[in-house]
C-alpha cells in the first residue's frame, strides 16, 4: 500500500542529521566494479532505492554483492559475471535510468548489453540518443527491439574522437565506463566536469585506467586490456546537503548536516549566504541556520558545474518565496523543472512562470517554448495543502514547503524521494518536526 505522509508544519527544524555518500556517484562506482578482474570495496555507501536498483541489477548478472547498511560498506565480486534474462532486467530497472550505464561494461564482459524502458524523474528530456551514439562510436551495433535495445559489439569496442553537444554528466558517465577497456585511445570534448564526474575518475584510475582530464573540458582516455578492483571512500552528497540547508533556511531553524563538506558547495553557499543564510564548517561536517535578518531577493540561474546545480534550484526556490522583494530563477540545465512550483502556488507562493530567458546564461530552451524561467514574490504566507510527490528534488522541496507551513499537509508519492535521500522520514522526525505515516 502506498504512504500518507501527514506533517503540521510551523516548526523552526533544529538538530543533526548524517549525509553519506553521493547518490550521483555511487550506483554509477557499482556499475564501474563490472570492469574489474577483482573484486572492490565501496565505503560510505548510503540506504537509497537506486543503491537498492543497481544491487539487484548487478546480482542478476552474476555479481556478488555484500553490503551492511550500519558501516556502510559494499563490497562486489564481478569474477562470474554473465547475461542476464530480459525479463530480469526489466523486473528490476523501471524506477531508474542507470541501466544505460551497464552498456559499456556488459559488452566488455559479455559481448552484449540490453536496454529495457527507462524511468527516472520526469524533469525534462534526458534522451538516451546521447548514450547511443556515444556507443555507436565506439563500433556498438544497437538493435532497437519492442522490448528494448540490444547492444552488441561483434568486432569488440575501439576509441572514439567524441564531443558532446551539452556536458551531459551521463553522456561522460557512459564514456569514462566504455573507453577504459575500449582498444585505442578516447578523446571526449565538452565533458562534464561534476565532482562526482572526477570521483568517478579516481576510482577507474585506482583500477588502473589511464585517464587525463584538461582544463578545456576535454578527457583523455587510454584503453587498457585489464582492470582490477577498487577500494573507495564516496564523497559526501552535496545535494541532501544543500536540500538540509535550505530546509534550515526556510522554517528558521539550525541544523547540523554530519558528513558534509564544504569543497564542492562552493556556488550553494555563496547564494545561501545572499539570501540571508548562515553556515560555518568544521571536520566533521557543515552547520547551516537563518542568520535573523530578512531573506534578500537575487537573481539565480542554474548551470552546468561549476555553476549553480539544476539540483539545488528547486528547495533554493522555496527559500525564495519567503524572500522580501521580487526573485528571479532562470533554469537553463533542464526545460520541466518548475513543475512543482504548482504545489507552491496552491500553498500560496506567488510563483510565475515565464517562457523567455531571464537571465544572461547561454539557454537551449529560449526559442522552444518550454517554462524555464521564475518570477518569485514574496515573502508568501505558505499554507499546508495536499501534495503528490512529481519527483525527487521537487518532491524534497515540498517536504520542506509543508514543514515552513501553518496547518496540515498531506503528502503521497513519498517512496520516490527514497530513490536519493537516505532515511529522510526519520531525519526529518528527529529534527523536531510533527509528523506521521499512515497506509492509505
Amino acid at each position: 500500500m502506498a504512504k500518507l505522509l501527514t506533517i503540521q508544519g510551523g516548526k523552526p527544524l533544529q538538530g543533526e542529521v548524517h549525509v553519506r555518500g553521493a547518490k550521483n556517484l555511487v550506483p554509477k562506482s557499482m556499475v564501474a566494479s563490472l570492469l574489474g578482474s577483482e573484486p572492490s570495496e565501496l565505503r560510505n555507501v548510503p540506504e537509497i532505492k537506486d543503491v537498492e536498483i543497481v544491487t539487484n541489477l548487478l546480482t542478476i548478472h552474476g555479481v556478488k554483492v555484500d553490503r551492511d547498511a550500519t558501516s556502510g560498506i559494499m563490497t562486489l565480486d564481478p569474477r562470474e559475471t554473465y547475461s542476464a534474462e530480459h525479463s530480469e532486467i526489466d523486473a528490476y530497472a523501471g524506477d531508474s535510468r542507470i541501466p544505460i550505464l551497464f552498456c559499456g561494461p556488459l559488452m566488455h564482459k559479455n559481448g552484449e548489453a540490453f536496454i529495457p524502458d527507462l524511468g527516472g524523474c520526469r524533469i525534462g528530456d534526458r534522451p538516451i540518443n546521447y548514450h547511443l551514439e556515444v556507443l555507436r562510436n565506439f563500433g556498438a551495433v544497437v538493435d532497437k527491439r519492442a522490448t528494448g535495445i540490444h547492444i552488441s559489439a561483434p568486432r569488440g569496442l575501439r576509441g572514439a574522437k567524441l564531443e558532446l553537444p551539452f556536458p551531459s554528466v551521463g553522456a561522460t558517465e557512459q564514456v569514462l565506463l566504455t573507453a577504459v577497456l575500449a582498444e585505442g585511445i578516447t578523446e571526449l570534448k565538452n565533458s562534464a566536469v561534476e565532482p562526482e564526474i572526477h570521483d568517478l575518475i579516481a576510482i577507474l584510475q585506482q583500477m588502473g585506467a589511464i585517464i587525463t582530464v584538461y582544463t578545456d573540458r576535454t578527457i583523455r582516455i587510454e584503453g587498457v586490456s585489464r582492470l582490477s578492483g577498487f577500494r573507495h571512500r564516496a564523497i559526501p552528497d552535496r545535494n541532501e546537503t544543500a536540500s538540509w540547508a535550505s530546509a534550515a533556511l526556510v522554517t528558521e531553524g539550525d541544523i547540523y548536516v554530519r558528513g558534509a563538506a564544504q569543497r564542492d558547495l562552493t556556488a550553494f553557499l555563496n547564494i545561501y549566504r545572499k539570501i540571508g543564510g548562515e553556515f560555518e564548517v568544521d571536520d566533521e561536517g557543515m552547520r547551516f541556520w537563518h542568520a535573523g535578518e530578512p531573506l534578500k531577493p537575487l537573481v539565480l540561474e542554474t548551470d552546468v558545474h561549476p555553476g549553480f546545480m539544476t539540483d539545488w534550484q528547486q528547495p533554493m526556490v522555496v527559500a525564495l518565496t519567503q524572500a522580501h522583494g521580487v526573485s528571479i530563477v532562470h533554469e537553463t540545465v533542464y526545460e520541466n523543472r518548475f513543475g512543482f512550483t504548482q504545489a507552491l502556488t496552491r500553498m500560496g507562493a506567488s510563483i510565475q512562470l515565464h517562457r523567455e530567458c531571464l537571465g544572461s546564461n547561454p539557454c537551449r530552451f529560449g526559442q522552444r517554448n518550454f517554462q524555464h524561467s521564475a518570477v518569485i514574490s514574496g515573502p508568501s504566507k505558505l499554507s499546508g495543502a495536499d501534495i503528490d510527490i512529481p519527483d525527487l528534488r521537487g518532491g524534497f522541496s515540498h517536504l520542506i514547503a509543508a514543514l515552513a507551513a501553518r496547518g496540515t499537509s498531506n503528502v503521497t508519492g513519498i517512496e520516490i524521494i527514497s530513490r536519493g535521500y537516505e532515511y529522510f522520514i526519520d531525519k526529518i522526525a528527529g529534527l523536531g518536526a510533527d509528523i506521521s505515516i499512515s497506509e492509505r
